[in-house]
């Protein structure tokens, strides 16, 4: 006679440290976070007509609109680049980033109903988020493509011509979705317990767009404000984007180093305020 397995118990206890993080968590979980990605994307474009071809529509109609506004109206040059190559190019990091920031800053008021049903490291939810809004950005990143590819047929003469830097552009979108995430994490944390601060997200995104080069170039900045750009951890990543793609030389060495020391503070702190919170979310939301 066979004797009864025995019994496997399982305990899930909540960790004190502020920096702890479940690395072997979320491998654990690998494939909720496939699942999670798959779902984010599904639901963005289900029930449109056009589906994911909105990732392409969208920075289109935005660079029309700027290239008539700063362009035209305002006159604001653009080093010489053609405006919608200029526009398209800053859009595709600012989309990214300003995607990834804005769906990871509701992640725990936002997914209270999972939360509360089941138990898998926290983290996964707002990563599957960064992860998903790659593929609107690879969509982008074609259209900048086809329009590069036009321009270039259309006037041979055009010399802006993308590098060997253009392959450290997987490390240009990891630089932006870790910002994007560290900056959405700290404010999903803080809006769980105050929800005045569901209100500064997009006053935030607003104010940031026009003091990162975004639609006018660095060198159109007065000289007494480009401190400005300096300070702001997005600007340098947007130059270099510029920089790999049109072979433009607006990025400082000295800023962008400012730029990833940001990054890494800014998702430290993120990260830890975000799992501090998460512990006990539940219980008072």
């Amino acid at each position: 006679m066979s004797s009864a397995p025995p019994e496997i118990e399982i305990r899930i206890r909540a960790r004190n440290g502020w920096l702890w993080l479940d690395w072997r968590g979320l491998i654990d979980y690998r494939d909720l976070l496939v699942l999670l990605v798959r779902r984010d994307f599904v639901a963005r474009y289900k029930q449109t007509i056009l589906g994911p071809a909105w990732a392409m529509v969208t920075p289109v109609v935005t660079a029309v609109v700027f290239g008539f506004v700063f362009g035209r109206v305002l006159g604001v040059a653009t080093d010489g680049i053609p405006p919608s190559l200029f526009y398209l190019c800053g859009l595709l990091g600012w989309n990214y980033f300003n995607q990834t920031l804005n769906a990871t800053s509701n992640t725990l008021r936002g997914n209270y109903g999972l939360f509360s049903k089941v138990y898998f490291p926290r983290l996964v939810v707002p990563l599957a988020l960064a992860v998903s809004n790659l593929a609107a950005a690879g969509v982008q990143l074609f259209t900048f493509t086809a329009m590069f590819v036009f321009t270039v047929l259309k006037n041979p003469e055009f010399a802006a011509r993308p590098g060997w830097g253009a392959l450290l552009l997987p490390l240009l979108f990891l630089h932006l979705g870790l910002l994007a995430l560290g900056s959405g994490l700290l404010l999903s944390a803080v809006t769980a317990k105050y929800r005045d601060f569901q209100q500064v997200a997009p006053f935030f995104l607003n104010l940031l767009l026009y003091v990162t080069p975004v639609i006018y170039p660095i060198s159109q900045i007065p000289e007494r404000w480009r401190w400005l750009a300096a300070v702001n951890p997005v600007a340098p990543v947007i130059e270099a984007f510029r920089a790999t793609l049109l072979g433009t030389s607006g990025v400082q060495p000295g800023a962008y180093a400012l730029s990833v020391a940001v990054t890494l503070v800014v998702l430290v702190v993120g990260v830890g305020f975000y799992q501090r919170l998460a512990r006990d979310f539940i219980d008072y939301a």
